[in-house]
C-alpha cells in the first residue's frame, strides 16, 4: 500500500496496454527514434552525418539511461535538453548531431501525436469489438417486445433488439470520426524554432527543397504521410480538441448506454453483470446496484468535461506558442485516453453480460398495452358494425375506471373490463388476438434485421475483429 497518491487510472480502471503507451519510457524512446530519424533524414539530404553516428544512435535507441536525464533536468531545468545530454554520453560521436536544427517541439509534438495515434488505434479495436457484442445482443432480441419510453413515461412499443440498435447507431458514428482522424492525422514535422524553418535554410545553404524534403522524410521514417502545413513553434493546440474531441464522443455514447441500463435494471428488466459473491450494499444485503454502468458514467463525465481544457488551452495560446500549454496537456491528453479505454472496457465487460428479463419486460408491456391498445380495439368494433361515438365513450369511461385500480396498487383490469362489456361486439379470442405486443412494435423488428445487414456487418467485415479482454477486476 503506498503512502503517496496513485492515479486510479492505473491502479483500477485502464488496461496496461493503454497505460504502457503513455507511460514515460514510451515517450522518450520515442524522441529517440525521431531524433534518429532526423539525422537520418538530414544525411539522406548531404549533412556530413556518418554511418556510424547512425548506428551509434541506433544502439542506443532503447536502453535510455534515466539516471543520468534525471540529473540533467535537475540541473538544467529543461527536459529534453537533459535527454539530449544524456543520449549524448550514451553516443559519443554522435553527440555533435543529435537534435541538429531542431526544438524542443520536435520531439514534444510529433511524439504527443505519435501517442495519440496509437491510443486510437487501441480504443479502435475496443470499439469495433463492442460494436460486433452489441449487434449480436440486437439481433438476439431483435424481435421480443418492450415498452419504448418518451420522458421516461410507457410510450408504444418497440423491442429489446431494435433499441440496442440505437447504441450500435451512437458508437458508429463515434468510429466513423475516430476512422478519418486516423486516415488523416498529421504530425508536427520538421519547422523549427518560430516554424519558420529558419535553422534547417541556414543548415542547407538556403535549399528551400531540401528542407521541404526533410519534413516529409522524417514524417515517412516515423510511419507518418502528412505533416502540417504551417505551424508555430508548436503545431496548433486546436488540433488537440479536434482530436480528443472523438473521445468525449465515444463517452457521450457510453453514458447514454450507461443511464438505460441504470434505469432498465430499476425496472428489473436488463441488468449488468453480477459476479456470484459481489456484494450490493454493505448494509442492504439484498441490493444489486448497477455499479459498473454507475462506474462508466461517472468516468465518462470526467472525459466529456476533461475537453474543456483543451478548448481552453487553444484559444488562449500567444502568437508562435506560448508554454501555459505544457503541464496541462500533460495531464489531460493521456488522462482522457485511459480514461475512455476504462470506459470501453466498461462497457464490453456489461455488453458481454447483459441479463434479459424476459417475464418482467412482457409483465411490463402486457400491464401497459391494454391503453395502447384500445384505439385498434376501437377500429375493430366499428368495423363489425359498432357506433365510434358510443364505443369511444365505452372505452373512455372503462379506461378511467382502470386507471383508478391501477392508482390504488392494482393491475390493469382494463382488458377484463372490456371483455365484461356488452357493448364492446368483439369476441375474448378477438381482443386477445388486437392484444399481441408483436403487432404494436411497427418495423421494430425489420428496422434492426436491415441495419445489422446493412451498415453494422459490411464495417465489421471490413476489420479484423479482435478478441478484447474486458475482465473488471475491482
Amino acid at each position: 500500500m503506498s503512502n503517496i497518491y496513485e492515479n486510479p487510472l492505473i491502479t483500477r480502471y485502464a488496461s496496461k496496454e493503454m497505460a504502457q503507451i503513455f507511460s514515460d519510457d514510451e515517450k522518450f524512446k520515442t524522441w529517440r527514434k525521431l531524433w534518429i530519424a532526423l539525422a537520418k533524414s538530414e544525411r539522406e539530404l548531404g549533412l556530413n552525418i556518418t554511418d556510424e553516428q547512425i548506428e551509434e544512435m541506433e544502439m542506443h535507441a532503447e536502453d535510455i539511461n534515466y539516471e543520468d536525464a534525471k540529473r540533467f533536468e535537475k540541473e538544467l531545468r529543461h527536459d529534453v535538453m537533459a535527454h539530449i545530454r544524456a543520449f549524448g554520453l550514451q553516443c559519443p560521436k554522435a553527440k555533435p548531431i543529435i537534435h541538429l536544427g531542431a526544438t524542443s517541439a520536435f520531439v514534444d509534438d510529433n511524439t504527443d501525436i505519435i501517442l495519440m495515434y496509437r491510443g486510437f488505434q487501441l480504443i479502435k479495436k475496443k470499439l469495433l469489438k463492442l460494436i460486433e457484442v452489441l449487434s449480436d445482443f440486437a439481433i438476439k432480441y431483435k424481435d421480443v417486445p418492450t415498452l419504448g419510453f418518451t420522458h421516461f413515461q410507457p410510450a408504444q412499443l418497440t423491442t429489446v433488439g431494435k433499441r440496442a440498435t440505437l447504441w450500435i447507431q451512437d458508437l458508429i458514428f463515434d468510429y466513423e470520426d475516430l476512422e478519418y482522424r486516423l486516415k488523416n492525422i498529421k504530425l508536427r514535422g520538421v519547422k523549427g524554432t518560430t516554424g519558420t524553418q529558419a535553422s534547417f535554410m541556414e543548415l542547407f545553404n538556403g535549399d528551400e527543397e531540401k528542407v521541404k524534403r526533410l519534413d516529409k522524410l522524417v514524417a515517412e521514417k516515423m510511419g507518418f504521410s502528412n505533416v502540417f502545413d504551417v505551424t508555430g513553434q508548436t503545431y496548433t493546440r486546436k488540433y488537440d480538441f479536434i482530436l480528443l474531441s472523438v473521445l468525449s464522443e465515444i463517452a457521450q455514447s457510453a453514458h447514454k448506454f450507461s443511464n438505460d441500463i441504470r434505469l432498465l435494471q430499476h425496472l428489473k428488466e436488463i441488468e449488468e453483470p453480477f459476479e456470484e459473491k459481489q456484494v450490493g450494499s454493505s448494509a442492504m444485503a439484498y441490493k444489486r446496484n448497477p455499479m459498473r454502468c454507475e462506474r462508466m458514467a461517472s468516468l465518462c463525465r470526467y472525459v466529456i468535461t476533461a475537453l474543456l481544457n483543451s478548448s481552453i488551452t487553444s484559444s488562449s495560446q500567444w502568437f508562435e506558442r506560448t508554454l501555459d500549454d505544457s503541464a496541462n496537456r500533460r495531464i489531460v491528453i493521456p488522462e482522457m485516453f485511459l480514461t475512455t479505454d476504462a470506459i470501453l472496457n466498461l462497457y464490453l465487460n456489461v455488453a458481454s453480460g447483459l441479463k434479459v428479463n424476459m417475464k418482467i419486460i412482457n409483465k411490463h408491456v402486457m400491464n401497459e398495452l391494454p391503453f395502447m391498445a384500445t384505439e385498434a380495439i376501437l377500429m375493430e368494433c366499428v368495423l363489425k358494425g359498432g357506433d365510434r361515438q358510443e364505443l369511444h365513450e365505452v372505452i373512455r369511461t372503462n379506461s378511467l375506471k382502470a386507471q383508478e385500480v391501477i392508482k390504488e396498487g392494482g393491475e390493469n383490469p382494463l382488458l377484463n373490463y372490456l371483455k365484461e362489456d356488452e357493448r364492446i361486439n368483439l369476441s375474448d379470442v378477438e381482443i386477445d388476438n388486437i392484444l399481441d405486443p408483436k403487432k404494436f412494435t411497427g418495423r421494430a423488428e425489420n428496422q434492426t434485421i436491415e441495419y445489422i445487414e446493412n451498415v453494422v456487418k459490411p464495417l465489421l467485415n471490413a476489420n479484423n475483429i479482435e478478441d478484447v479482454q474486458a475482465d473488471i477486476e475491482v
